[in-house]
C-alpha cells in the first residue's frame, strides 16, 4: 500500500469538558513522523476522548491538537481527511453498502465530488480488502457482518484513504488472536504515524514504540513500554497485582496478572487490563 508522507502529530495542554465534567486535565502527547503510539489506561481514564479530539470529532475546550505544525481545527474536513484516517470500535449503520462499498469510501478524500472510482482505486481497494483477510467477503453487506469482520473492514478502510497518522481506537476489538496479531503487524509497517488506544498492555508492550497512560484524564506516565509498565504503575492505576518480565522472544515487557491475596497464579498469560 502507498502512502503519504507520515504526520507529525502534537498534542498542547488537551482540555475537554462537557456538561460540567471535565474528562481531559490538559494532556500533553507527542507522535514522530512514522512512530506508533500507544494511548491506555483503565475504562474511563480518557483514551477514546483524547482520540477523538485528535481526529476531531470532538474539539478540545482548551489546548489544541498540531498536524505537522498547523493546528488541526484550522483545517477542513477534506483536509483533515487527507492526512488522518480513523478506525472506530464500530461504525455505524452502512444502509446496505457492501464491504467493498464501505471499504472505496476510504478514496473520498482524494476525488472531486461525485468523481467515480477509477483503476487505481478499484485496485487499491481489492489490495486493501485482501490485505486484512476480507476478500472472502468484499460483496456482503457491511451490516450483517461479525464484529471482527466489519474491524477487518474499517482497518482496510483506513488503508486506502493513505493517511500520514492512523488513529485507532481498539483497533483489535472483536478480533480473534490471529487477526490480533496480523493487523498491529501491519500497522506498524505502514508508512504512517499511528495512534491505538488498546486496552491489552502485552500487545501494547509488544507493537507500540512508545505509551502514554492515562488516568483520571491525565497523563499518568509516558515512554517505552519498559519504562512505563513497570509493577508500581500497574498497581497504581489499575488496582492490579502483577509480575512484570521481559518477553524471551521480543524483548517486551511481559506481563502475569496476579490474583488478588498473595496468592500467585498458575501459569499466568497475558490477559486483559481494564
Amino acid at each position: 500500500m502507498s502512502g503519504r508522507r507520515p504526520v507529525e502529530l502534537a498534542v498542547e495542554a488537551v482540555r475537554y469538558s462537557v456538561e460540567g465534567h471535565t474528562l481531559l486535565h490538559g494532556v500533553d502527547l507527542a507522535a514522530r513522523p512514522g512512530e506508533t503510539v500507544g494511548v491506555v489506561g483503565p475504562n474511563g481514564s480518557g483514551k477514546t476522548t483524547l482520540l477523538r479530539c485528535v481526529y476531531g470529532a470532538l474539539r478540545p475546550t482548551a489546548g489544541r491538537v498540531l498536524l505537522d505544525g498547523a493546528d488541526a481545527a484550522g483545517l477542513g474536513a477534506k483536509d483533515r481527511a487527507r492526512r488522518v484516517a480513523v478506525v472506530p470500535q464500530d461504525a455505524a449503520g452502512t444502509f446496505g453498502l457492501t464491504v467493498r462499498e464501505v471499504v472505496a469510501m476510504g478514496r473520498s478524500p482524494h476525488k472531486r465530488f461525485w468523481e467515480q472510482d477509477g483503476p487505481d482505486d478499484v485496485r487499491r481497494v481489492a489490495e486493501a480488502l485482501e490485505t486484512v483477510g476480507a476478500g472472502d467477503f468484499a460483496d456482503r453487506p457491511y451490516d450483517g457482518l461479525s464484529g471482527g469482520e466489519r474491524q477487518r473492514a474499517l482497518v482496510a478502510r483506513a488503508l486506502v484513504q493513505d493517511p500520514g497518522l492512523l488513529a485507532l481506537d481498539e483497533p483489535t476489538n472483536h478480533l480473534d488472536i490471529r487477526y490480533q496479531l496480523e493487523v498491529l503487524g501491519l500497522v506498524r509497517a505502514l508508512p504512517a504515524t499511528a495512534l491505538l488506544v488498546l486496552h491489552d498492555l502485552n500487545l501494547a508492550a509488544s507493537y507500540c514504540d512508545r505509551l502514554y497512560v492515562l488516568s483520571g484524564g491525565r497523563v499518568a506516565a509516558s515512554g517505552t513500554p519498559a519504562q512505563v509498565l513497570t509493577e508500581e504503575l500497574l498497581a497504581e492505576v489499575y488496582g492490579v497485582r502483577t509480575r512484570v518480565t521481559t518477553h524471551p522472544a521480543t524483548a517486551a515487557p511481559n506481563i502475569v496478572y496476579l490474583p488478588p491475596g498473595g496468592h500467585r497464579a498458575e501459569g499466568g498469560g497475558p490477559g486483559r487490563a481494564g
